[in-house]
């Protein structure tokens, strides 16, 4: 199943995507949230369609795509987990999970503008698989227990304003992760029953030109590995975001150039859609 929430910011309706037909959700639900995730809500979504008794949004293909989810209580990251986008960021493929947070008001819709903030100069894009948490996560005991707290996943673009991150970091990196909007998150939120998350294309493009281009078959730490060993350090909660990292081709390789006004991104999944993003001066 796809879910998604669309309407204006603050005001999203929770509908189901099916064979390109926005089904109205509110009569099942308020949100695509951490409660709607871990108290059946999905199962109830898929029974009201199989009996068709789901209603249609009207007026869904005018409305605003948000995020995939509501805010969630956390936003957690994991660095340098393709071997060659550690290497083109200078470092040697990490021997132990790296991980950093970002502020949930970082999560915007995946076609609203970007702004880039005051005072910087390596606004960087990052295209990644997000997985959703479906049901508390503490102290797993195996990798393979993580598949059952999954929700779904969602294509995520970590946006990063790299100076702040590296040079005036004072040694963590979230300065340069949480300026409002560094997270457009969806078009869906696409549960794990549709999609092989092991092997999924990720790509990029800058102004329609070709960035990124890998597979989540080349993640040094997979994603069920991912899970199993954030539980053992903190507690993954109903509706929280897990980015899993990104290939290499952005900015920081010096390859490329950083975003200015008027750039266009776009980071698509297989099989999770496709974001579309400009960027405009803050």
């Amino acid at each position: 199943m796809k879910f998604a929430r669309l309407g204006p910011v603050g005001q999203e309706s929770p509908v189901l995507v099916d064979n390109g037909t926005n089904y109205d959700l509110r009569g099942i639900t308020p949100d695509i949230d951490g409660r709607f995730l871990e108290s059946g809500g999905p199962d109830a979504v898929r029974a009201a369609l199989a009996a068709g008794t789901l209603p249609v949004l009207d007026g869904a293909d005018t409305l605003r795509v948000g995020p995939a989810i509501a805010r969630p209580s956390a936003v957690i990251c994991v660095g340098m987990n393709y071997a060659a986008h550690a290497a083109e960021s200078g470092s040697a493929p990490p021997e132990n999970l790296v991980m950093f947070l970002k502020t949930p008001n970082t999560v915007s819709g995946p076609f609203d503008t970007v702004l880039i903030p005051r005072g910087s100069s390596k606004t960087d894009w990052e295209v990644e698989l997000g997985v959703v948490i479906g049901t508390r996560a503490s102290y797993l005991d195996s990798p393979a227990d993580s598949i059952r707290h999954i929700a779904g996943f969602v294509v995520a673009n970590d946006i990063s304003e790299r100076d702040f991150q590296l040079a005036v970091s004072g040694g963590q990196w979230s300065k340069g992760k949480c300026s409002p909007g560094f997270n457009p998150t969806g078009p869906w939120l696409v549960t794990p029953d549709e999609v092989d998350y092991g092997n999924l294309r990720l790509r990029s493009w800058v102004n329609s030109e070709p960035r990124q281009d890998s597979t989540t078959a080349d993640l040094i730490f997979d994603v069920d590995y991912v899970l199993w060993h954030l539980s053992q350090f903190l507690t993954l909660e109903p509706g929280d975001l897990v980015l899993t990292g990104t290939p290499e081709g952005v900015a920081l390789s010096g390859r490329f150039p950083y975003l200015s006004a008027g750039d266009v991104v776009e980071v698509e999944i297989d099989g999770l859609g496709r974001q579309r993003q400009e960027f405009a001066q803050a």
